[in-house]
């Protein structure tokens, strides 16, 4: 896989995650909604630091700056 998720990009993905876990664990979203969230949170997670989407794949989007 090739990196197509820049450094900021990456470091917002995980935050975005790390902010929907934390309203998972404090009860602040619950029932089917919370379920759905933390698996959207768990995804944004793994792109984040895998730093490749498949979205931006298939749009042909790249934020990572080449060397």
């Amino acid at each position: 896989m090739n990196c197509n998720v820049g450094k900021i990009d990456a470091i917002i993905r995980i935050i975005i995650a790390l902010i929907i876990s934390a309203l998972f664990i404090t009860h602040t979203i619950t029932n089917g909604f919370a379920q759905a969230a933390i698996i959207i949170g768990g995804l944004i997670m793994f792109t984040g630091i895998m730093k490749f989407c498949p979205i931006y794949a298939l749009l042909r989007i790249n934020t990572c700056k080449k060397k």
